[in-house]
């Protein structure tokens, strides 16, 4: 299955970016042995309306772009599932074992997703109850995705 990142923003140059990279280039590397396959992130520009609907609306119409066709859609929002890391791996392992051929995590814009977007996810999952800056959003979820891949494989970095 190959697994792909919608953010809307743009990470510059520092020690966030170098952290989501290094995460995703570990998941890279060892996905395919699991069945998963990175395929990229992509970072959309955030709206420039004068609401925070016509915001969400705006960004959303370019996210649903950028959306491969049938893809398993996870979006990121507050009021979301919590999971686990062994539970969020099992999702992943679940819907990669049924043939699902690509799934896209969406991470919205400062003011969220619109509600169209949530209606389409099969899961929309919250990160926790804290608020937490789209940067370190980009890093917990690059992180849960190696760590799915480490717990696929019984590899040593998960400790349950």
């Amino acid at each position: 299955m190959r697994v792909g990142i919608i953010a809307v923003g743009r990470l510059k140059a520092g020690p966030e970016k170098d952290l989501v990279a290094r995460y995703l280039d570990r998941f890279a590397k060892a996905g395919p042995a699991c069945g998963l396959d990175f395929s990229r992130v992509t970072e959309l520009a955030e709206s420039r309306a004068s609401n925070a609907e016509t915001r969400k609306r705006e960004e959303a119409a370019e996210i649903e772009k950028a959306i491969p066709a049938n893809a398993l859609l996870i979006a990121l929002d507050e009021r979301g599932k919590s999971l686990d890391s062994e539970e969020f791996a099992a999702f992943v392992g679940l819907h990669k074992d049924n043939g699902r051929r690509d799934m896209t995590l969406i991470i919205g814009g400062a003011d969220g997703l619109d509600p169209s977007l949530r209606q389409k996810a099969e899961l929309i999952l919250n990160l926790g109850k804290l608020t937490w800056p789209h940067q370190i959003v980009r890093i917990l979820l690059a992180e849960q995705l190696y760590r799915a891949v480490t717990i696929f494989s019984g590899h040593p970095y998960h400790r349950s």
